[in-house]
Parts: structure tokens; C-alpha cells; sequence
């Protein structure tokens, strides 16, 4: 079974949090939904509810408007390129810049885990 997240969720995978008060700023979420249509919440008892393919394509486009500058419309044509595999290939393309810096994420904490279970079994085997 697939495991939905709100809105709220969504936001807080995001770092999408006020600094002071750390809510949620869900309507950064709502507004990006409505200027790209590819996102399409599922609607369960009148909520809104994203998939993990959403939480994806919302992460992209947070990249592509907060890390690397570009406007919304140019975000927009970016994520509605039909030749997104092409693009995740080419070298200078913003889109295999996003999919590095997920790459070394994940790793990071790969490697955090595995050095935690490390540090663990270090300090039981004394």
C-alpha cells in the first residue's frame, strides 16, 4: 500500500517551516500546485493527500525555483520537457544537477547509518 502525505508533511520534508514559529508554510505548496499542473494531489475526505512521485516533482521544482534562481515560467518549461530522460544525461543540465545533489544526499546518510552501526558495535563488544 502506498503511503500518502498531507500537505503539512509535505511541507516539513521541504524545510518549507517558518523560522521563528516552525509551522508549516503550506501555501508555498498550494501555490506551486496551482502554477504547475503536473502536481495532482490525490483527494481523500475532502484533503488533500501527495504520493512520494509528487513529493519528487514538488522537491524539483523547490530545487530549480529556490536553489538555482529560475523563475516560475522557466520552471515550468524545464519540468514539462518531454525529454526528461534525455536530460538527465546531459552533463549541464539543471535537472542531472538536482538528481546529483539527491544522489549525494542519500549517500550521506547511507554513510551516517552505517557509521553509526559501527560506533555501536564498538562500544558493545568491550
Amino acid at each position: 500500500m502506498k503511503k500518502f502525505l498531507s500537505i503539512s508533511q509535505v511541507s516539513e520534508v521541504l524545510n518549507l517551516v517558518h523560522p521563528i514559529t516552525k509551522k508549516p508554510l503550506n501555501y508555498i505548496v498550494r501555490y506551486w500546485e496551482k502554477e504547475f499542473r503536473i502536481i495532482k494531489p490525490k483527494k481523500i475526505n475532502n484533503r488533500k493527500y501527495y504520493s512520494h512521485k509528487q513529493v519528487e516533482i514538488i522537491k524539483m521544482i523547490k530545487f530549480l525555483l529556490k536553489n538555482e534562481g529560475l523563475t516560475i515560467s522557466k520552471a515550468k518549461s524545464i519540468i514539462n520537457l518531454n525529454v526528461n530522460k534525455l536530460d538527465d544525461c546531459d552533463k549541464g543540465s539543471l535537472k542531472t544537477d538536482y538528481y546529483k545533489k539527491l544522489f549525494k544526499l542519500k549517500s550521506k546518510n547511507i554513510l551516517e547509518k552505517i557509521n553509526k552501526i559501527k560506533s555501536y558495535g564498538k562500544k558493545n563488544s568491550s
